[in-house]
């Protein structure tokens, strides 16, 4: 019989093999050991260097590499989410195309420049409701904060004149004055007259749209079959300075001594103005309070920045183009005119019924002076609405009860739902 199998050990090799390959590799060592020890100090430090700077070079590739490639992760994910790059169509409850439905980017050259919309309705038969944005367009906002208007109108989200989709860098910049933006209202508001073939369209301003709205409304009533102001203008000034003294008084209480520092270094008066470095923090600010476009949007960066960039209803260009905009008119492209004008002697009448949509957390757009400004204001029918659970933005906060008012009230020109005085 032939000798017993031998077990395996632990490297996979017979005892004997094994024993066999340590012995030579502990041989190997040895001698490799004992020539590293005859090398000079010069020949050891030599090698370490050269190892370091090759360590170091392969860092560096790794670390490019690596900011490439979120750089085109970055471009890849934007283009996805600027796919299809146009609003979905309304569909029934089969997925087909909703008869009588309109869901559009459209582009209309409007006193020689052409300026981009987004017009949404279930049906195009119901009243237009031409919409104001402020600072800058914030349709994208309805895929987070769903409004439900277009079952009661055909919205159209124009925007404007340097704008969003109506952004180019070759408009000029002395074109971008109140009365041009003005102008526009009432020339996109014809259009829609005769597009949809409508004697008189409903307008709704938000925030500084608000500010051109009223004055449209003003001008041309026989236009319009009501004004709706959210977040309206009256004094900006007194506004920014109730902010202001809210903000402070709040971060001293709640102690951030660093915003205390930075508000304390830029204050707004009613004789100095807003102060370009107070401006450089009164996002941040307000949204850390839940004063500034929605009550529960504590960031600029997610609330704004990033759904901007997630909506499939505008280009990859689009979007770029939104935040060129935004960057050259920082608040506003007519902040000043805004803040040396006192709305209750600017417009102190109008000739239609006017309704105020007002959020009771508002400082982006002083809730009490709006309040005050109504008060002061003639129409032949008026509401002032407080919704308790909003700040800058009712119509994206407290949907339900806006379009509650809007089916009560505005359609119907009453006021039946608007506070008690």
């Amino acid at each position: 019989m032939g000798a017993a199998p031998q077990p395996f050990g632990v490297l996979g090799c017979a005892p004997r093999d094994t024993a066999i390959a340590l012995c030579l590799w502990f041989g190997h060592t040895f001698r490799s050991t004992i020539g590293e020890n005859t090398m000079t100090d010069a020949q050891i430090k030599k090698p370490s260097i050269r190892s370091i700077a090759r360590t170091t070079r392969r860092i560096a590739l790794i670390s490019v590499s690596i900011v490439l490639a979120c750089i085109l992760g970055l471009v890849g994910l934007l283009l996805i989410w600027s796919y299809p790059g146009k609003p979905k169509p309304f569909v029934d409850e089969n997925g087909n195309p909703l008869p009588g439905s309109v869901s559009e980017k459209k582009y209309v050259t409007i006193n020689g420049v052409e300026q981009g919309m987004f017009i949404k309705s279930k049906d195009q038969t119901n009243p237009v409701l031409l919409y104001l944005h402020g600072g800058m367009p914030d349709y994208f906002l309805t895929q987070r904060y769903p409004t439900g208007l277009e079952d009661d109108f055909t919205v159209v989200w124009w925007e404007q004149r340097g704008s969003g989709l109506s952004y180019n860098a070759d408009i000029p910049p002395e074109t971008m004055t109140q009365e041009q933006l003005i102008s526009d209202t009432l020339e996109v508001t014809n259009y829609l007259r005769h597009r949809f073939g409508k004697e008189k369209i409903y307008l709704m301003g938000h925030s500084g749209g608000t500010f051109i709205g009223i004055q449209a409304a003003a001008r041309a009533p026989e236009l319009y079959a009501a004004y709706i102001g959210v977040a309206q203008i009256s004094n900006q000034l007194r506004s920014e300075k109730l902010a202001y003294e809210y903000m402070l008084t709040q971060f001293k209480a709640n102690g951030n001594s660093s915003m205390v520092r930075k508000l304390e270094a830029a204050p707004v008066t009613l004789t100095g103005g807003t102060p370009d470095a107070y401006l450089a923090v009164r996002d941040e600010a307000m949204h850390s309070l839940g004063i500034g476009t929605t009550h529960d949007m504590k960031s600029v960066i997610t609330g704004v920045l990033l759904p901007s960039l997630q909506s499939r209803d505008y280009t990859l260009n689009e979007k770029i183009n939104m935040w060129r905009a935004k960057s050259s008119s920082g608040v506003s492209a007519l902040w000043n005119k805004m803040i040396t004008t006192d709305m209750a002697k600017q417009v102190p009448e109008l000739r239609l019924p006017v309704y105020f949509f007002d959020g009771i957390y508002d400082y982006t757009v002083s809730y009490t002076e709006a309040k005050a400004y109504f008060e002061k204001l003639k129409a032949p029918v008026k509401g002032f609405y407080t919704f308790e659970q909003s700040a800058h933005s009712p119509i994206f906060e407290e949907p339900e009860k806006v379009r509650q008012i809007v089916q009560d009230d505005v359609l119907v020109g009453a006021n039946s739902r608007a506070d008690a005085k």
